[in-house]
């Protein structure tokens, strides 16, 4: 089982390829409880996990210092601890937490998953902290949560939380420590950055209200030796989409901690006596097999754990958006969709500009009813043309913003973010409404609901596309601050109440770009928009970043127009598309523009596409070779006896470099043959021909010569090659 008790003190929990083994100890002279974390790392016996379950002293401790407090499961605010809290709670004026051990729970969950409760109380105060953690079976993704609740009491005096992490994580001692993550900015977000984790306290963070463009909820650290596929990496992600903070700790006395939670400095929450606050799922990861194999263990715990509809096959989108902007008119959809059909497009959006009089970005937000000049008759004639081309329908919608210019903010003044005696700044002629009020959640409710049943929609794009300011709710007086809070878990409340009544609904998250990317947000909807950069060159980056954590079938991206409306770089459409098939497959480009001979080379890579797209999406993904959008660089995709490889090599001129490229992840033993992509070139060694056959054992040990690899050409070549296993 995956929660096993080693005594009444102690509990290993077990992945299949890993063992983490936490202990509550109790301090003799004062009675107070530290839950700390024993052994993290390879799977463990029981008894072997039984004699790693006493902590031993390790670290040099003074009277300046407490060093093991990197290792507790939830460091406070109180007693002889100075590093950074994971829990801070005031009690009136007193700002100390003295926990004392009130018992666990070991419970079944089914499905394979077991949760072990700790719960710890304080001395004096009616107040309790349950620390839960879940194992799956299928999984070595490990999660954990924290509830703190406010017992009745006769006093009534309310408890203050300035911090509530959902867990803290220690990484088990390392000659040295490197830390991974990504860094971003609109149209750059996803870049990932590696390096020695400094001495001190390093924080990643979002204050915006959303998982934010600047950084992404999660952290590995290695010892500075792992590579892709191989070396020890531990790993951490928060599943949340509003403001979040993560905090690294790196002891001088050694130690490294990451603890991560919602919130952010000086956010603060009221709890009255009978409340509680539970913080979002915190996740950690161990594995022995190097960066790719860790991603591809949160792709797979994605899957198996995460995403609402992991087994299907995302179709091929077109959006208007590029080719209309705000000018949506019936006959202009409709002649978009038929070329858009013609091209194999299974999913036609429309984009910003069809509701209220939305001609351009300063209006009508809010007003979420059809275009009356454009359509006095309403969409549903203009939609059923669009199902009779054989494709599905969407909407692009913006659900938490809210126009100056519109029939709702003249209504509802006090539905949005504000402040008592604060400006009301709107950013992108836009304010945002307060979703935490239940008045404003069950409207958006209402017209989101009726827009996919009077219009029978498919799809819905979510915007969002600026972040808090003025982030007040003055009616809740000292617990305001739940605004950055309950925000979030009404947008998730209406997602998952529009899927419960509409089943074969699905939802696009979008934040002008990668703003709103996280586990959280992934489990309400299908896929995700990482970024507003189109750009092919630039978008293999984002999505290498992107894939470090996320898989390829919650990644849209789109084949936009030549040269690019964000770089003004011009690539091949080959090119373009290549790229955009890294994950799920949209166009994005203004068609009528398109060549004849765009138009039919665009139908030939779609239909490629769709011969292996399950492989793409479902696949087990290895990044192979250089740093993508800036050399040689190849991502590979295996699933059951498939293999598709997309070769990319953005130099014309590249004497230097690697000509052969080596896959992996494939049987030795087997036979593959060509399905797809061979050249004429089969009379040079390691060029393919379409039909021939190979041993695993040379395509990974001598590997293939694709012809984007060769040293002299055009910029921007690339290759999409598939094979199948035929034999043993």
């Amino acid at each position: 089982m995956p929660v096993t008790p080693l005594d009444e003190h102690c509990w290993a929990i077990d992945t299949p390829a890993s063992t983490y083994v936490i202990r509550v100890e109790v301090d003799p002279a004062t009675g107070e409880a530290a839950p700390a974390q024993m052994y993290w790392g390879p799977r463990l016996s029981t008894d072997a996990a039984r004699e790693l379950s006493v902590r031993e002293a390790r670290r040099h401790v003074t009277s300046f210092s407490a060093p093991t407090e990197v290792e507790e499961l939830l460091p406070v605010d109180g007693g002889a601890r100075w590093g950074s809290p994971s829990l801070q709670v005031s009690f009136g004026h007193a700002r100390s937490v003295e926990l004392r051990f009130a018992g666990a729970g070991v419970h079944d969950e089914g499905g394979g998953a077991r949760r072990l409760d700790l719960t710890l109380a304080d001395a004096h105060h009616p107040f309790e902290v349950v620390l839960s953690v879940r194992a799956h079976e299928d999984t070595d993704v490990i999660e954990r949560w924290t509830t703190v609740r406010h017992l009745p009491d006769q006093a009534g005096e309310p408890v203050t939380v300035t911090r509530l992490d959902s867990a803290n994580w220690f990484v088990p001692d390392q000659s040295a420590y490197r830390y991974s993550g990504v860094f971003g900015a609109w149209a750059e977000e996803f870049q990932l950055q590696r390096a020695p984790l400094p001495v001190g306290e390093l924080v990643f963070t979002s204050r915006q209200g959303i998982t934010s463009h600047q950084a992404n909820p999660w952290i590995m650290i290695d010892a500075g030796e792992a590579g892709e596929e191989h070396g020890e990496v531990w790993g951490v992600a928060l599943a949340w989409s509003g403001s979040w903070r993560l905090t690294t700790t790196h002891r001088p006395e050694g130690g490294v901690s990451v603890s991560a939670g919602f919130g952010h400095d000086g956010v603060r929450w009221t709890l009255e006596p009978g409340q509680e606050l539970t913080g979002p799922p915190a996740l950690g990861l161990y594995s022995s097999g190097g960066f790719g194999a860790a991603s591809r263990a949160w792709h797979e715990y994605a899957r198996r754990h995460v995403l609402p509809t992991p087994g299907e096959e995302r179709p091929v989108l077109y959006n208007s958006w590029e080719a209309t902007t705000f000018a949506v008119t019936e006959s202009g959809q409709l002649a978009l969709a038929k070329t858009a059909a013609s091209l194999g497009v299974e999913l036609f959006v429309i984009d910003d500009g069809w509701f209220g009089v939305r001609d351009d970005d300063t209006t009508s937000l809010g007003d979420w009813w059809p275009h009356r000049e454009r359509f006095p008759a309403g969409l549903r004639g203009m939609l059923d043309g669009i199902r009779d081309l054989g494709m599905r329908v969407g909407l692009w919608v913006e659900p938490e913003m809210v126009s100056a210019d519109s029939d709702l903010y003249r209504a509802h003044p006090d539905w949005i973010l504000h402040l008592e005696n604060r400006r009301r700044d709107e950013k992108r002629n836009q304010l945002v409404l307060n979703f935490a009020r239940q008045d404003v959640r069950d409207w958006a409710l209402d017209w989101l609901d009726r827009l996919v049943t009077e219009l029978g929609l498919d799809y819905f794009k979510w915007d969002m596309n600026r972040p808090f300011t003025q982030a007040g709710w003055p009616e809740q007086g000292a617990a305001q601050d739940r605004v950055w809070i309950e925000h979030t878990r009404n947008v998730y409340h209406v997602m998952d109440r529009l899927r419960e009544r509409h089943p074969g609904l699905r939802i696009e998250s979008c934040s002008g770009g990668g703003g709103r990317v996280d586990l959280g947000i992934l489990r309400r909807t299908d896929e995700v928009w990482p970024s507003d950069n189109t750009d092919a060159k630039d978008r293999q980056q984002i999505q290498d970043g992107f894939s470090q954590l996320y898989p390829a079938s919650t990644m849209s991206a789109w084949v936009t127009d030549s040269p690019n409306v964000t770089t003004g770089r011009a690539m091949p459409l080959r090119y373009r598309f290549h790229v955009a098939m890294a994950g799920v497959l949209g166009i994005g480009g203004d068609l009528p523009e398109w060549s004849p001979e765009e138009l039919s080379e665009a139908a030939d890579l779609i239909a490629q596409y769709k011969s292996v797209r399950r492989v793409i999406q479902h696949g087990a993904q290895f990044r192979l070779a250089g740093t993508p959008g800036q050399e040689r660089s190849a991502v590979q995709y295996v699933l059951d006896d498939q293999v598709v490889a997309l070769v990319y090599n953005p130099l014309g001129n590249a004497k230097r470099g690697p000509r052969r490229l080596r896959l992996t992840g494939l049987d030795p033993d087997a036979l593959y043959e060509v399905v797809l992509g061979g050249d004429a070139g089969e009379g040079r060694p390691g060029r393919l021909a379409h039909g021939s056959r190979w041993h695993g054992s040379a395509l990974m040990a001598a590997g293939i010569r694709p012809a984007a690899w060769e040293p002299i050409g055009a910029d921007y070549r690339s290759d999409l090659v598939a094979f199948r296993r035929v034999s043993r």
